[in-house]
């Protein structure tokens, strides 16, 4: 059977594609650095908190920012979803149906992590350190499960040869454990968090500084020290991700195509860069270097999507039926719900301190 067979037709789409396709780049890297956030801050916590000499100033910290942190990414997460099954439907619905058990079960996984992570902050002075570790572990514990779950869809979002499984497992329970490709991208993205989640500690901890924070010192350092070790643990696994693609998928970014290899040696330079600033210590120029970083990840992750599907699509592809209402009415609902967020979040620290203030 021709791969060809089981591809969907492509819905039009109401706009240029290219439109989409920067929203879809734009919207996910501020999806991924809220997940960074969250995944990274609380694997550092946990496993500090396992120390005796473990500041508690951190976890209370990570405690208090933890449920936001959450709620953010999950509700940045929409957009890049949409506009994915907008672009890349066709692959996207077929592998999340092939995989429904799974995939479905991520929304409950996420709605027991985020309860966890709300009672370890509400309850935090009254729980023992057991039952701290006990929820803050179970709600990290999940977030890398629900890791491994979409790591799982997009790699075999764009394997439609793989797809053949669904005749000898038709049931949902269809995961891409045999691409070689897998584990590799699954580090990839967690790595990034703990790299990510140490620097935010990190700058958290400066602004803190400045104000006179106890243990303000102590968690800068331990910041930049999980930054730094984890960005060196990237060249490694990113390494091996660039070794378990595809010889035709990997030689793009060995010299076969231009762009391909320029947007390669720029990122290569940027780790270095970053890997400087993390070795030195500096906050506020590693933020900056990363936050470029990421951007040309993002680009170099989806010229590899691209890639995967060159044989079988293109946003080229799509066709376009022009439709002007529906681009205005989401246009008008972002910047409506970014202006809610922003006003929420300026409410928030004076909400904390009125909630943390003892009552008379």
């Amino acid at each position: 059977m021709n791969p060809f067979d089981l591809i969907p037709t492509a819905d039009p789409i109401p706009a240029p594609g290219v439109l989409f396709w920067v929203l879809l780049n734009v919207f996910f890297m501020i999806h991924i650095l809220l997940v960074n956030i969250m995944v990274g801050t609380g694997v550092i916590t946990l496993i500090a908190g396992l120390k005796k000499d473990a500041s508690e100033s951190l976890g209370k910290d990570v405690a208090q920012k933890l449920p936001v942190v959450i709620a953010l990414a999950i509700n940045m997460g929409v957009a890049p979803l949409l506009f994915l099954q907008l672009l890349y439907g066709q692959f996207v619905y077929t592998s999340s149906t092939l995989m429904a058990v799974f995939w479905l079960s991520a929304v409950a996984l996420l709605i027991i992590a985020y309860t966890n992570a709300y009672y370890y902050k509400s309850r935090f002075d009254a729980l023992s350190i057991g039952s701290r570790r006990f929820f803050l572990g179970s709600a990290v514990f999940l977030f890398l499960t629900i890791g491994f779950v979409l790591s799982n869809n997009m790699t075999l979002m764009i394997n439609p040869s793989s797809w053949f499984r669904y005749f000898i497992r038709p049931d949902g329970f269809l995961l891409n454990l045999k691409d070689a490709v897998l584990l590799p991208r699954y580090l990839h993205f967690m790595t990034a968090s703990l790299a990510v989640g140490g620097l935010f500690i990190a700058a958290v901890w400066t602004f803190k500084k400045k104000k006179g924070a106890m243990d303000a010192d102590k968690n800068i350092r331990l910041g930049m020290q999980w930054f730094t070790g984890a960005t060196l643990a990237q060249i490694l696994v990113g390494f091996w991700f660039q070794m378990s693609l595809p010889k035709a998928v990997m030689a793009l970014f060995m010299g076969d195509s231009n762009l391909h290899t320029a947007v390669f040696m720029i990122a290569l330079a940027l780790v270095i860069q970053t890997l400087y600033y993390g070795i030195r210590s500096q906050v506020w120029p590693s933020v900056a270097s990363v936050t470029v970083l990421i951007a040309v990840m993002i680009l170099m992750r989806d010229l590899v999507r691209t890639a995967y599907l060159k044989p079988y699509f293109s946003i080229r592809d799509l066709s376009v039926i022009q439709e002007n209402g529906p681009m205005i009415l989401f246009f008008m609902s972002l910047v409506l719900v970014s202006a809610a967020i922003l006003w929420v979040l300026r409410l928030l620290p004076a909400a904390e301190r009125k909630t943390a203030s003892p009552k008379p």
